[in-house]
């Protein structure tokens, strides 16, 4: 394919994907006025943070006439596209189909989707084309669109491998079965002819995963793998109803039919290919640049506080912790466990209440392969491990003659209730803040759902990291809520890899272990403060029910038993909110001055001990 004809084909088929947007919003213009899906008055509250003159831009674009008229005039240039020609007025066509389609991102919040992003690719890169009259540049523009191309097919191929459902090639009959996508017939097919649905799920695999050796054997595998990626889009058009993808990826298509031509090819005589090592070098650039960035993080993970010391427990993990004694020696040490994916760090707005307060001690570690800390298993990972790990931690770092309370956020929660029954009379008071129950996957239909994408999705982010994505993380907006001394070390572990192998691995066991929890929970002898997040329950009133069994366990046994639901919290903001932070840890001081021991208990207890 020659460059001409590569440069009006993509224009052409970018327009169409274009036109077939705008007609379909036209089509449903209820949705843009009062109450509609895309009600510019909610829709807005998403930009707040932008700058004064984006929203007002924003406001201008959005209003039901503005935007109605700017799809009248899409579909009216998209209709001229369309046309024979190749006049440089036909780039100022793309340009312009390509900036409105970015204007009016934000008024279709709810459907849009990657073929508009794609299309505007197309559009902007042809356009400046278009409008160029110097063929190196057009030649690298080509490259550009090529390029995307590839990494469009080839990222998400890598992305479904790390999917078991992919692997064991049943993913096409889980996506036929959906209600957003599925398709009944192709369904019913999958299941009637299990072996040939195999093939076809593990056919688009190697589609995706190997799509740039289009560019081997001097071109010739151009054809089959263009008309193969051609073929997946026409089909995934007719059963899952995504028509605009079809025309908008296939737009990427004559690009690299022309650059997987080989320059002897009369039809690409001429070609600049110095795009194509001018990618190769800013790669390769990025890489080194990207694997410093994460050596310099990880060796800043590892290196802990100033403060942090390390213990040894009986699986040879190697646990990173700090504390703080506190002023008064007769009241106990609290011990931090943190939820899953989450850093000791988390707690930061609780322990520097502590801090201020000076009576209580307090100890915050990182649990085996999270921070500092290093796992040592070659076995199967089972939570019971965690729990050794946290006793032998209390035993070792608590001296022996002070109570402890154990304070769990979320998994944690569930790990401090394990180790209380080890710990025994140690124990003063165990606090669960929005904490995991054992039976949760089997009783939350919402939690089971969830867990489902949870561990492909774990596994997707170990794989990205390792490779040295984590230079292109944005901040988290939870992490600016956090103090600002805590932030810059939780994001280095947010964007390590450590963190989210631990995580990885904890996963697997959690949902091994909670999907066979069978039974009432055990009684346990001590004081419970039972903390649950608002918004957590609110959207699942199970999750209520289960905090109130937890607390129920300690009642057995007649001890003292708060449960509280902090209004306006949800599970992450609990801790990283400082609104949150700062009133959970004034419920904890509280609790525990309501519950503390008299003199008489405290000197009988020192006598045993």
């Amino acid at each position: 394919m020659s460059r001409r004809r590569a440069l009006g084909t993509s224009e052409r088929l970018a327009a169409a994907t274009t036109l077939t947007s705008s007609l379909e919003y036209l089509s449903q213009r209820k949705e843009i006025r009062k109450g509609g899906l895309n009600d510019w008055s909610v829709a807005r509250s998403a930009h707040v943070d932008s700058s004064p003159v984006t929203r007002r831009l924003l406001d201008l674009v959005s209003g039901e006439r503005t935007t109605t008229a700017l799809h009248i005039a899409r579909v009216a240039v998209s209709a001229g596209m369309l046309l024979p020609g190749s006049s440089r007025l036909r780039g100022l066509g793309s340009l312009f189909l390509g900036a409105s389609t970015l204007a009016l991102y934000p008024r279709h919040r709810y459907g849009t989707d990657g073929s508009d992003q794609v299309s505007t690719l197309v559009q902007t890169a042809m356009g400046a084309a278009r409008l160029s009259r110097s063929t190196p540049t057009q030649d690298a523009l080509m490259w550009y669109v090529a390029l995307q191309g590839n990494l469009s097919y080839v990222v998400a191929g890598w992305a479904k491998l790390l999917g078991a459902s992919w692997r064991d090639g049943t993913a096409l009959g889980g996506i036929m079965r959906t209600r957003t996508y599925g398709h009944q017939p192709t369904y019913a097919l999958t299941q009637k002819y299990p072996r040939a649905a195999k093939y076809l799920t593990h056919g688009v695999l190697a589609l995706e995963c190997l799509f740039p050796v289009a560019y081997l054997a001097g071109g010739r595998l151009a054809k089959p793998v263009i008309g193969a990626a051609a073929g997946f889009h026409l089909a995934n058009g007719f059963v899952m109803g995504l028509g605009r993808f079809v025309t908008a990826f296939v737009a990427m298509h004559p690009t690299i039919a022309y650059t997987s031509a080989p320059k002897s090819h009369p039809f690409v005589a001429g070609r600049d290919d110095r795009a194509l090592k001018a990618a190769a070098l800013v790669l390769a650039s990025a890489a080194s640049v990207a694997g410093a960035v994460a050596v310099h993080r990880r060796l800043r993970v590892l290196e802990g506080w100033p403060r942090s010391l390390r213990v040894t427990t009986r699986h040879g993990n190697e646990l990173q912790y700090e504390t703080s004694h506190g002023s008064d020696p007769d009241q106990p040490v609290l011990v931090f466990a943190a939820g899953m994916l989450s850093t000791s760090e988390h707690f930061g707005w609780i322990t520097n209440g502590i801090l201020d307060d000076n009576r209580y001690g307090f100890l915050t570690y990182a649990r085996a392969g999270y921070a500092g800390s290093h796992y040592r298993g070659r076995g199967p990972y089972r939570l019971a491990e965690a729990v050794d790990d946290l006793v032998d931690l209390v035993d070792a770092a608590v001296p022996a003659d002070r109570d402890v309370v154990l304070v769990g956020h979320s998994l944690g929660g569930e790990l401090a209730r394990r180790a209380a029954a080890e710990l025994g009379d140690r124990v003063r008071a165990v606090v669960y803040l929005d904490s995991s129950h054992p039976g949760e996957l089997n009783r939350s239909q919402q939690q089971s759902a969830s867990a489902k994408p949870m561990s492909a999705s774990l596994a997707l982010m170990v794989w990205s990291l390792r490779f040295g994505s984590g230079i292109l993380l944005s901040r988290p907006g939870w992490l600016e809520a956090l103090p600002e001394m805590f932030r810059k070390r939780v994001f280095d572990q947010y964007a390590d890899a450590r963190m989210w192998v631990a995580g990885h691995r904890e996963w697997k066991a959690v949902e091994r272990e909670f999907r066979a929890h069978e039974g009432d929970l055990a009684p346990l002898g001590t004081h419970a403060l039972v903390v649950s997040a608002q918004r957590t329950v609110d959207k699942d009133p199970e999750h209520l029910l289960m905090h109130h069994e937890i607390a129920d366990a300690h009642r057995a046994t007649g001890h003292a038993v708060e449960t509280v639901v902090m209004e306006g919290a949800d599970h992450d903001s609990l801790l990283t909110d400082g609104r949150y932070g700062v009133e959970a840890g004034r419920l904890i001081l509280d609790f525990l001055a309501r519950t503390a021991e008299p003199a008489d208990t405290k000197e009988r207890k020192g006598q045993a001990a």
